[in-house]
């Protein structure tokens, strides 16, 4: 059975910073593409980032770009996502996905992040 859990998120002033890990079990996770997704209220989810099997970024949302940075350690089947200069409109339940663009069939229940005064 396919088991994703984020861990990381908090409530940060804006300009802070948070680390969220997502551990990963039941499947082939140094062979997957994974994602990172968030959403937030009365919104559609976004997919921030997609990273490959092999730690390749292939997709960030221009939002994040030099912000954000997504990474993966396929030894201990954990995906990061390390967020810096967080905004308000940051502000979303973030969650790891199995498969890239529009696949989150697979997905863990997510972390909350609040960026606020």
């Amino acid at each position: 059975e396919v088991h994703l859990v984020e861990s990381g998120g908090g409530m940060v002033r804006p300009g802070g910073s948070l680390t969220l890990t997502c551990v990963a079990s039941g499947f082939d996770f140094e062979y997957e593409t994974m994602s990172w997704v968030r959403l937030a209220p009365g919104k559609v989810p976004e997919w921030i980032s997609i990273i490959n099997f092999g730690g390749d970024l292939g997709y960030e949302i221009d939002v994040v770009k030099g912000r954000f940075t997504t990474s993966r350690d396929n030894n201990k089947k954990t995906l990061y996502l390390q967020m810096n200069n967080l905004r308000p409109e940051d502000t979303a339940l973030y969650y790891c996905a199995r498969g890239g663009y529009g696949h989150d069939r697979y997905r863990g229940r997510g972390t909350q992040v609040t960026v606020s005064l």
